[in-house]
């Protein structure tokens, strides 16, 4: 396997929402990934495409599933701990409403001990599409764990609904 994405996060501000909720949106070596999957999917002729923005940790686990205790911190979630027993995958972005599972985009998150691959990637609102070409995505370890931290730690505010109840 050939090792060459190099994972960061954008951190925006929600618009039209308080200060304090933000988004948090994958960028695989200097591309956002909405606008990878947007590209791909107006490829392949999907209709509609796009219409992703990052993740909003803080409503996440508003509805269920939410992850069982002890698997909710975003180290957790990007490291693909959360997921465990969820058949969803991991979501790895949302609709740009917002809403928790409006559109989401699923992947499969496999952390091996020298890579960390995203593949197997799905939209559950629309089974019919195949994803297939979509990835795989393939991380070295050590920078993607860098990544995920970092974006963690420089931003605190970023945390999971259901982490406020293991406080």
């Amino acid at each position: 396997m050939e090792t060459s994405v190099v994972l960061s996060f954008m951190v925006k501000q929600m618009e039209g929402h308080e200060p304090d909720v933000l988004s948090l949106t994958p960028v695989l070596s200097g591309v956002l990934l909405t606008e990878l999957v947007e590209s791909f999917e107006r490829k392949h002729g999907f209709e509609p495409t796009g219409g992703y923005r990052g993740l909003i940790p803080m409503w996440a686990g508003l509805t269920p599933p939410s992850p069982p205790p002890g698997y909710g911190s975003l180290e957790h979630y990007f490291i693909g701990r959360s997921g465990q027993g969820h058949r969803t995958g991991h979501s790895l972005l949302e609709c740009q409403c917002g809403n928790v599972g409006c559109w989401p985009l699923f992947a499969r998150i496999v952390v091996a001990e020298r890579t960390v691959v995203w593949d197997s990637f799905r939209q559950p609102h629309r089974p019919q599409r195949d994803y297939s070409d979509f990835g795989p995505f393939i991380f070295d370890v050590d920078q993607y764990r860098k990544a995920v931290i970092d974006v963690a730690v420089n931003n605190p505010e970023l945390r999971f609904a259901w982490e406020d109840d293991q406080d």
